[in-house]
């Protein structure tokens, strides 16, 4: 244990952690008066149900750290085809919740497959390439994974997702890139991508989907939401706007916040970080997305000294992953862009997403504990040869 523990990187590590401590304390805080005047249970409901999410993540997380990314070949296509039936499943047994049937439950929670989408087709993605890369296969082999990622895209819009769909886009054409082909091939291979996305909204369009039902497009007014206040488009961004005024530099306190008064009633799960600059401060709200970058900073790091195809795109496809959530989600609360219902990473409430986040960045941990054991065993073999 004490070996696993030097080869972490401990920076990351310890960020991480940070985050996931704040996220808690920030569900606890936002959750506790819509937690019993709004779902009629304890104040302490979400903050139990995330914690127990938390220790779970980080359990599996450890295991994660045992785990060679070398098996993750065996590992990806059972999970990209599991999550893919959990996705056509939703359409049968899944249940509505925000005007989207995203969900399967199981009980004890619910399941959100579109967050587990995202992760299988990272892990898929990386261990595919690796193979295709090397070996250099033919090329329409290489859209293998696009023929996956499209129909997953379908699937999520179709519920409709779509926040969750152009995440999984933005993360599949941005890790496509990434991959280390010829030039001259990934030109090719690029032109081919952009015919493969417009035959897939035309697919959509003609689906029948309720993706651009008129409750759908009402999200795309965004500006001004003040203007719009008695509107669903306008009331929630607007709540935020509030939210961020009181706040002002050093905030009103931790647990004073009055917007979250169901004023903001997602106030625990998208509108988090309004919550948490006015009880707060901007102040505290730019060191914790100082704080982001500097998590996306390391996991670049790690990306850059992989010394495999698999493993450096396995820490491309976390930083996407974490990027493009905090890129939405803070875009749609300024109301710079639609609102989509994105989380924020480490500090929303949800069990699907905040597990997928924590296992990616502990395999990012795992991949930097391989590339620190492999550049060992060739020093010490440069070593005996001299």
């Amino acid at each position: 244990m004490k070996n696993l523990f030097r080869k972490l990187d401990k920076p990351l590590l310890i960020i991480m952690l940070l985050y996931i401590i704040l996220g808690l304390v920030m569900v606890l805080s936002a959750s506790s008066v819509s937690a019993v005047l709004r779902y009629n249970v304890s104040s302490y409901y979400f903050f139990v149900r995330q914690l127990i999410f938390v220790i779970v993540s980080l359990i599996l997380g450890i295991i994660i750290l045992k785990i060679p990314t070398q098996k993750y070949k065996f590992l990806a296509p059972i999970y990209l085809l599991g999550t893919l039936a959990l996705l056509f499943l939703v359409f049968t047994y899944g249940v509505v919740a925000g005007g989207a049937k995203s969900w399967l439950d199981l009980g004890f929670f619910n399941l959100q497959p579109t967050e587990f989408a995202k992760t299988a087709l990272i892990v898929y993605m990386a261990v595919f390439y690796d193979k295709s890369v090397k070996k250099d296969k033919p090329f329409a082999y290489n859209f293998i994974p696009i023929v996956y990622a499209v129909l997953m895209f379908l699937l999520i819009a179709m519920q409709p997702d779509f926040g969750g769909a152009i995440i999984v886009a933005g993360i599949v054409f941005f890790l496509f890139l990434s991959v280390p082909f010829r030039k001259e091939k990934k030109v090719r291979i690029v032109k081919y991508l952009g015919i493969a996305i417009l035959l897939g909204l035309v697919v959509l369009l003609y689906s029948g989907s309720d993706l651009f039902n008129s409750t759908q497009l009402q999200r795309l007014k965004f500006q001004s939401p003040c203007s719009r206040y008695m509107e669903d488009t306008g009331y929630q961004v607007c709540n935020g706007f509030i939210a961020f005024h009181n706040g002002g530099l050093f905030g009103v306190g931790l647990g004073n916040s009055t917007q979250k008064y169901l004023y903001l009633p997602e106030s625990h799960t998208d509108f988090i970080f309004p919550i948490l600059v006015e009880e707060l401060g901007f102040g505290v709200g730019i060191l914790v997305i100082l704080g982001y970058f500097y998590m996306l900073y390391r996991i670049l790091k790690i990306a850059k000294n992989a010394d495999s195809i698999r493993n450096s795109l396995l820490c491309y496809g976390a930083f996407l992953l974490i990027f493009l959530h905090l890129l939405i989600n803070l875009l749609g609360i300024l109301a710079l862009i639609p609102l989509t219902g994105v989380p924020m990473p480490f500090l929303s409430y949800g069990g699907s997403f905040t597990m997928n986040v924590i296992l990616m960045v502990f395999v990012v941990l795992r991949v930097n504990m391989e590339s620190i054991s492999n550049k060992e065993r060739r020093e010490l073999q440069r070593k005996l040869k001299s």
